[in-house]
């Protein structure tokens, strides 16, 4: 019988492997097919969440370039701004001193960068070079020039920005910034050119954040490449990094731009442009593709191998699982092996990765968030081991002051099933604050919140925003910022019902720290002045360098004007004590001008021009001080700028124009001269006499223009009537103080009786008393030139100025012109009589003839005939005429009684 069991048994274990594998085969079948569903699924997902990490990395990159090409709009601007400053600067000092004004010898004013690349050279009308702060120039006339041609042409007074080129003066690639120049009658009579290199413009900023193949380029308005920079590498004019025109489809934007279009090294980049204010100039800031997109591709890589992986094991698993005794069994093997697989998978990401369930109340609203599960990075987000964070609470989790927030987040994303945003919360492993991007889906009954740290970014916006609102000498903040907030401000003062306040302030007596000590020790005052305006408002107050010597400050939440005056004065007195620079010790004041919303104004720029015009009226009125906003003396300061148009109106389109009236002499009653009056033919007021205009020219320089025409006229009339053969007496005109110092007087007298071939004895120049005494060195010079050249000098409204008896000796006047305040005396007053002969008798004992003004009636006449004064003006011989009306009286005897 033994052996018969042993043969059975052995037949039985023979077939048994057989039966095992048919019976295998449908679980076989359906593991198969479970993995295959299961993998297309998750598959599916992975790639799409892959897709999205892709989109939201572009997105970044534009963000970045938008973030850049707007701060570097805003740095362009200010160097524009800052070199226009430069080469209107030297046309000023070109202007007033013009052949005296030198850019290259010891004793010229430092006006140019401590940094090297800027020069400055001055042309003449026909493009020969005047002066330069380049060595030993030499070139060829700039008359062909684009630049040159583009002044010559234009009336317009203009900023011309050229393109990158060799400089025709100096063997380096420039940048080559020009303005008109305009002196006398010439419209134009050459420019001044200011040469800078493109490094200038954009070395070094933003290359931290465009990274190495990061492209950074300046545009013109037409959309052609001025400059670019690849990385860290300013790229010459002639091998661009830019191929062609940029087709830009609107004023300012992002997009993708693919190498081959027109980018020379065919990399393909992220790019954002915006154009500056003003200057019409546009910059473009371009993220390399490749280096954008090689942090994502290598995660990529890896999450593609792990869910290679993923899937092998998966399909390994399904196989073993047929091999179970059980379906249950092999299910829960699946199930293991998959979530281990998953937790090896997500750990390996940048990405934190939690599941939450809600914790319902009575009436199904979310009272809380119970941690199902979570991997390491999220984890550490929330300063959390993860061990500790699952089956906690959110309540209990995270005890930061955020925690509100991020529950408001989850209820809304329970009951909208998806939410994405961004969320600061408190970083409570190292202090501070930290930015999460929160995703949160909710495909059941669970949240699935995928979150990503980006506070390094926020950071970097933060920086860059920062650098675009800070005044680069003193730190504090800049016109940028001002007038980005201000609005901002006046709008919330608007809707909370409060009270604002705006101090304009400038310096007293900065310029002349800056002449005397250079602009070094200008800079370091700058510098001290920002800080002691910081410590003398109140924290929360706003200071604003908004250009040169010139603050604001902001003051929000003001509750009376009170408020505002304790803020001035407390500035007022931070400026008592002197700066103690490097260079020495000086004392510096401060004008300061307010203005109040809504008292003042209901708008920001009128809030600004409001508090200036305050500041103008300390100015005017003393200095060191403050004063509130008067729409009185603003209404008048505009009254004045008006009025000031209207002249200089007149003075470019031939309104000024002459009168003369006679000097007859006593003895003979011939007419012996004229004086040459200024008229303004105003187009509907008709006739203003000089009393309303000459103060104004006066006071503001417009007097020297005033003068050259008259200078012009009158030797033109003297030609006229000459040719005519008609008889000619000497004619005068008066000189102000001004000319003296702002114009060459002897040069520009020579140059019109050279003109007109006149006979210098025709000319006659008046001067008054004040003007002797204005700038006697200067003064002294030029009539000493000018009684050689052969012109007879007179003293204007002699008694009313501060003269001395030595000082009109040492001078040597010709002729001595009395006012007519003395004139009206004779008759009324002896002592009248008698101050009149003792001025007469003054003069001739100096050897002077004298002219009494304003005599209008024939005793006057007579008694200064019986005082042996020698001429006399005014209105018994005649009233200034035009010059048609001169011809009777040149020839006519006056008989006086």
């Amino acid at each position: 019988m033994r052996p018969a069991y042993s043969g059975l048994s052995r037949h039985h274990n023979l077939h048994e492997p057989k039966r095992f594998v048919v019976f295998c085969i449908p679980y076989f079948v359906v593991a198969c097919i479970a993995v295959a569903v299961l993998s297309t699924v998750a598959w599916s997902v992975f790639l799409a969440e892959l897709d999205k990490d892709h989109d939201s990395t572009e997105a970044s990159a534009f963000r970045t370039t938008r973030a850049v090409s707007e701060a570097y709009a805003g740095h362009l601007y200010r160097m524009l701004e800052s070199v226009d400053q430069l080469t209107m600067h030297v046309r000023h000092g070109w202007q007033a001193g013009q052949s005296n004004y030198r850019l290259n010898q010891d004793g010229a004013v430092n006006i140019f960068p401590t940094r090297s690349g800027f020069d400055a050279t001055i042309l003449d009308r026909d493009g020969n070079v005047v002066t330069s702060t380049i060595s030993n120039i030499e070139g060829p006339s700039a008359k062909g020039e684009p630049f040159f041609l583009a002044h010559k042409q234009d009336a317009g007074d203009f900023l011309y920005i050229g393109p990158p080129r060799e400089g025709i003066f100096k063997k380096a690639t420039v940048v080559q910034f020009s303005r008109k120049l305009n002196t006398g009658e010439q419209s134009f009579s050459g420019i001044v050119l200011v040469s800078v290199i493109p490094d200038y413009f954009i070395a070094g900023f933003g290359e931290g954040v465009l990274g190495q193949k990061g492209l950074l380029a300046i545009l013109d308005s037409d959309m052609v490449t001025r400059i670019t920079r690849v990385g860290a590498d300013v790229q010459p004019p002639d091998a661009p990094a830019i191929r062609a025109r940029v087709p830009l489809p609107e004023l300012s934007g992002t997009q993708i731009v693919r190498g081959e279009d027109i980018f020379v090294d065919k990399r393909t980049r992220y790019v954002s442009w915006h154009p500056t204010d003003n200057y019409s100039m546009v910059v473009l800031a371009g993220l390399d593709q490749e280096e954008v997109l090689a942090p994502f591709l290598a995660y990529r890589a890896t999450a593609l191998r792990n869910g290679q992986m993923l899937t092998l094991v998966v399909l390994a698993a399904a196989l073993l699982s047929a091999l179970a005794v059980s379906r249950l069994a092999w299910r829960k093997t699946q199930v293991d092996a998959l979530q281990m697989t998953y937790r090896t998978a997500t750990e390996s990401g940048a990405d934190g990765f939690i599941i939450a369930r809600p914790l319902l109340m009575n009436d199904g609203t979310p009272a809380d968030f119970l941690v199902l599960d979570c991997n390491q990075k999220a984890a550490e987000l929330l300063g959390r081991n993860r061990k500790d964070l699952l089956g906690q609470s959110v309540t209990n989790a995270y005890k930061g002051s955020a925690l509100s927030r991020i529950i408001e987040v989850f209820r809304h994303a329970t009951k909208s099933g998806f939410h994405e945003g961004e969320l600061e919360i408190e970083d409570c492993s190292r202090g501070g604050s930290k930015w999460l991007e929160l995703k949160i889906a909710r495909p059941d009954g669970d949240l699935a919140i995928t979150v990503r740290d980006i506070t390094h970014h926020k950071m970097h916006l933060k920086e860059l925003e920062r650098l675009g609102s800070e005044d680069a000498l003193t730190g504090l903040l800049n016109r940028h910022w001002l007038n980005q907030n201000l609005p901002l401000a006046v709008m919330r003062a608007r809707k909370n019902q409060q009270r604002l306040s705006l101090l304009f302030i400038d310096l007293d007596g900065f310029k002349a720290v800056n002449d005397t000590l250079g602009h070094e020790a200008g800079d370091e005052l700058l510098r001290t002045a920002g800080k002691r305006l910081k410590e003398a408002v109140r924290p929360q107050d706003s200071v604003v360098r908004i250009g040169g010597d010139e603050f604001v400050i902001l003051l929000e939440n003001v509750q009376s004007t009170a408020d505002s005056a304790q803020v001035a004065e407390r500035i007022l007195y931070a400026f008592q004590q002197p700066f103690r620079l490097q260079k020495g010790i000086r004392s510096i004041a401060t004008s300061i001008g307010i203005s109040l919303f809504p008292d003042d104004a209901d708008a920001a720029d009128v809030l600004i021009q409001n508090a200036d015009m305050a500041m103008y009226a300390v100015k005017t009125s003393g200095k060191n001080d403050y004063r509130f906003f008067d729409a009185g003396f603003a209404q008048e300061v505009q009254s004045k700028h008006q009025r000031e148009l209207e002249l200089k109106h007149a003075l470019q389109h031939g309104e000024i124009g002459i009168h003369f009236q006679p000097r007859v002499s006593l003895q003979t009653g011939e007419t012996c001269s004229m004086e040459a009056l200024a008229r303004w033919h105003h187009p509907s007021r008709g006739l203003v006499q000089p009393d309303e205009f000459i103060p104004l020219a006066e006071e503001t320089g417009l007097i020297v223009q005033v003068g050259e025409i008259v200078l012009q006229q009158v030797c033109a009339q003297l030609a006229t009537w000459t040719r005519a053969g008609q008889k000619v007496v000497p004619v005068s005109i008066n000189i102000a103080a001004r000319h003296f110092k702002d114009a060459d007087v002897v040069a520009l007298i020579e140059a019109a009786l050279e003109r007109y071939d006149l006979c210098p004895g025709l000319l006659e120049v008046e001067i008054t008393e004040s003007t002797m005494m204005s700038n006697l060195e200067n003064v002294y010079a030029a009539l000493d030139k000018l009684q050689k050249l052969g012109v007879t000098l007179l003293v204007d409204d002699f008694g009313t100025g501060y003269s001395s008896l030595s000082l009109l000796q040492e001078l040597d006047f010709d002729v001595l012109k009395v006012d007519m305040a003395f004139t009206r005396q004779l008759g009324q007053k002896e002592s009248g009589v008698t101050l009149f002969s003792t001025i007469i008798a003054m003069a001739h004992s100096l050897g002077m003839k004298v002219v009494a003004e304003g005599v209008e009636t024939q005793e006057q006449a007579r008694r200064l005939r019986d005082m042996k004064c020698d001429e006399i003006q005014g209105f018994l011989i005649s009233p200034a005429v035009q010059a048609e009306a001169c011809e009777p009286f040149v020839s006519k005897v006056f008989h006086l009684h």
